[in-house]
């Protein structure tokens, strides 16, 4: 048993450096692999604000966690803000941006002749070409600039609208389009861009509105139908992009498996508070709280998953909320 001793120490020495070895050699792979891609990455964004290296990027949403963390800790004993005129200059303000993006994007594939069904990334400095990739950068941007819903909400204690698809849509989509414009800025890139930033214009127009107060909220009948229009833009983004892999259209086909696994977990996450919101709250509630959701535009705007491919959401307990908190109009308001 004294022989046997040193072998238990010595097999985990041995153990040690191998482990590191593994764990050394996969940090160099990823360092080559990221230095590799750089050699085939879009040289017309390189110098352009944000694009230079993915660390901006990643700090930015990472702060927005850190304030997903801390804001509702720093809110816990004061009175929500009420950010009325806030709201309405932000979200006309995205409705004026989401327009441009969407207008560039129309215009420029129309001069460059774009296909709808399979187009590739043309890297050159054709006029039409770096004025498609600026109008995807700007759509990049405005995915950044959409934290700031999440931000209202904490700041107007909407803790409950600030749910797990709100997060993951928001965190994702502003990372994962840097990847886009850094390599792909062009080509078949535009087509959901396009789509979207359109929706988005409708979105935010409802928002906008809606924060307008109750006189306008009356006439917003057509929230439902954005929720469906999302849920439609998936669809056609799956079936876009299955027919690419079809095809074979020449663009990175990691790409399109990505993106489809993406949609999909939007369908899921979407289907359910679509579910959730519009099918089975009226049974579960009580016929005079369903009355008062309808007349409150089923609180302010079950669109709330949609913002931004599934911005605000979780609207089901802000009924409850807005019929419960009317003093002083707040919630009406809101």
């Amino acid at each position: 048993s004294h022989h046997q001793l040193p072998s238990h120490p010595s097999r985990t020495l041995l153990d040690l450096p191998a482990s590191m070895e593994i764990v050394t050699r996969l940090i160099n792979d990823t360092v080559e692999f990221y230095k590799w891609s750089l050699t085939i990455a879009d040289k017309r964004v390189e110098k352009w604000p944000l694009m230079d290296s993915p660390l901006p990027t990643l700090a930015i949403s990472s702060s927005y966690l850190l304030f997903l963390w801390l804001g509702p800790k720093y809110m816990q004993n004061r009175e929500p803000f009420q950010l009325r005129k806030t709201l309405i200059v932000y979200n006309f303000s995205m409705v004026i941006l989401n327009f441009f993006i969407f207008k560039e994007l129309f215009l420029a594939a129309r001069a460059a002749k774009y296909s709808y069904i399979c187009q590739t990334v043309d890297y050159s400095d054709d006029p039409n070409e770096v004025r498609i990739a600026a109008a995807l950068w700007w759509y990049f941007v405005s995915k950044g600039v959409e934290y700031l819903d999440t931000v209202f909400f904490i700041l107007r204690k909407k803790f409950n609208q600030v749910s797990f698809l709100h997060v993951y849509h928001h965190c994702t989509m502003f990372t994962l389009w840097w990847i886009g414009i850094k390599w792909v800025a062009g080509g078949q890139s535009f087509f959901g861009a396009h789509m979207n930033a359109a929706i988005h214009v409708l979105m935010y127009l409802y928002y906008g509105l809606a924060a307008c107060g109750p006189k306008v909220q009356k006439y917003l009948w057509w929230k439902k139908y954005l929720t469906i229009i999302q849920m439609v833009q998936f669809h056609v983004t799956i079936g876009h992009t299955a027919l690419s892999l079809y095809i074979d259209c020449p663009f990175p086909h990691w790409m399109h498996w990505a993106l489809i696994g993406y949609a999909i977990t939007f369908i899921i996450l979407f289907g359910n508070f679509y579910y959730q919101t519009y099918r089975r709250q009226p049974r579960r509630e009580g016929s005079a709280k369903h009355a008062k959701a309808i007349s409150n535009g089923i609180s302010n705007g079950v669109l709330a998953a949609s913002n931004g491919m599934a911005g605000k959401t979780e609207e089901k307990p802000a009924v409850v909320e807005n019929g419960r908190r009317k003093r002083k109009g707040r919630a009406k308001r809101d």
